[in-house]
């Protein structure tokens, strides 16, 4: 008795890490024998026995001789039981339409499943099939349905019918367990008298009633426009298509009755230009014409690219000596006598007041001259009330903000005198560097 506990404790942890079951199972639906053109659904089961981490990994089926469309985003959720246990899984559906009599061999489709708790991905392989197409009884290659309906409708640009004027007729057929791609083309015939323009087909599956993204059968809608170019009384012939009935192994045949109009003579005002005329000036016909103006412009445009790709060396070192000359002249207008009496009014209206562009501006406008000559030798009147402004700035009892405010009305006046009391005087004071500054300021 101790020695089998002991055996049993040493296998738990061995139990703890099995692996889990992992089980494909695939089938024909239906199989053996089946006519041409019908639609068989290849259902691939992929179970396990905890849950999957991953979606499966289908591979790609190929069949000579049958078209085969491979399984949808979705797939349909299984709890199914096997051995006595529980599986979880998912189905998918291969759909095969054989497009030729023959023998079809399935091989084994390898799937890799990832599941829960298992140690690396698994890959299984499902068991191969086979099965045979063959042609209907007599040997027609017909469109192969569990139902089938065919329908139409007629659209008209206007109530009374007249010459200019267009109908569409639009055919829809839809097939149960048949498959989109493989509908044919209903035939939309040509009418004497009318000018069709044939449209786009729209191909689209038809959903499974449960949803799921299952997948019924198939829808065509064929339609073509007809203009009407005379007068008279048209009929759009009637449509016959066979094809073969699953469930009761016969060949069936869908119609759709003729349509019969009629068009009378345009009494609408013609326009001055032809419709006709147009559609063929927009069609092979067009060309593209440019005016001389547009050619002079072209060559233009080409001689300037050409001419200033050539001449970089000579545009750049144009460029520079153009910049160079401008540096020249603004340093030389910050260095003139005009630059500095510009600074005078913002100096003269800042706290503390200051008076450095003042003596600045002497400097330059008058080099050579003593700063003192703006007083001694300035006209007494004038001397006397730069005395007393000067006074009023500095000294300890002055009126500063008047005093200032009186020193801006004069300094116009001051700039007269002292330039014309240096000339008086001989001083040789010289023109300003930038004259036509200080004719400005």
């Amino acid at each position: 008795m101790r020695r089998l506990l002991l055996i049993l404790c040493c296998l738990c942890p061995l139990l703890a890490f099995a692996e889990p079951k992992v089980l494909v199972e695939s089938r024909l639906q239906p199989g053996g024998e089946v006519v041409v053109g019908r639609t068989l659904d290849l259902e691939v089961d992929v179970l396990v026995d905890t849950w999957f981490t991953a979606a499966p990994q289908l591979p790609t089926l190929e069949l000579p001789g049958a078209l085969v469309t491979p399984p949808a985003g979705s797939s349909q959720h299984l709890t199914l039981q096997r051995d006595g246990a529980t599986l979880f899984g998912l189905r998918y559906i291969y759909r095969i339409t054989p497009t030729r009599p023959q023998g079809f061999a399935i091989p084994a489709l390898q799937v890799t499943v990832t599941a829960g708790e298992a140690s690396a991905p698994v890959s299984v392989r499902s068991q191969p099939l086979r099965f045979s197409a063959s042609l209907p009884a007599g040997g027609e290659n017909l469109l192969v349905a569990e139902g089938l309906r065919l329908s139409q409708t007629l659209g008209q640009s206007s109530k009374s019918l007249q010459v200019g004027d267009s109908i569409t007729r639009r055919i829809t057929l839809q097939a149960d367990g048949a498959q989109a791609m493989l509908l044919e083309a209903l035939p939309l015939a040509e009418v004497d008298g009318l000018r069709r323009y044939p449209k786009s087909p729209q191909v689209s599956d038809i959903p499974s009633p449960g949803g799921r993204g299952g997948v019924a059968g198939g829808q065509r809608i064929d339609s073509a426009s007809y203009v009407i170019e005379k007068p008279g009384r048209y009929r759009l012939p009637a449509i016959e298509l066979r094809w073969w009935d699953i469930h009761s192994g016969q060949a069936r045949t869908a119609s759709l009755p003729a349509l019969e109009f009629e068009a009378s003579a345009s009494t609408r005002a013609s326009g001055p230009f032809s419709i006709d005329e147009e559609l063929r000036q927009l069609g092979h016909d067009a060309r593209i014409s440019i005016s001389r103006h547009g050619t002079a412009l072209l060559a233009a445009l080409f001689a300037g690219t050409a001419l200033f790709y050539w001449g970089q060396l000579y545009w750049r070192s144009l460029w520079r000596a153009a910049r160079r000359f401008w540096r020249a002249r603004r340093e030389a207008w910050r260095r003139s006598a005009g630059h500095a009496w510009r600074r005078i009014p913002a100096q003269l209206r800042a706290s503390p007041a200051r008076l450095d562009a003042l003596y600045l501006w002497a400097r330059r406008a008058f080099p050579g001259s003593d700063p003192r000559l703006l007083g001694p030798h300035l006209p007494n009147g004038l001397r006397a009330r730069l005395q007393d402004l000067l006074r009023a700035c500095y000294g300890r009892d002055g009126k500063v903000r008047d005093a200032l405010a009186a020193l801006r009305r004069e300094l116009p006046v001051l700039r007269r005198q002292a330039r014309r009391q240096v000339r008086r005087n001989g001083k040789g004071a010289l023109a300003a560097l930038n004259p036509t500054a200080e004719k400005r300021s």
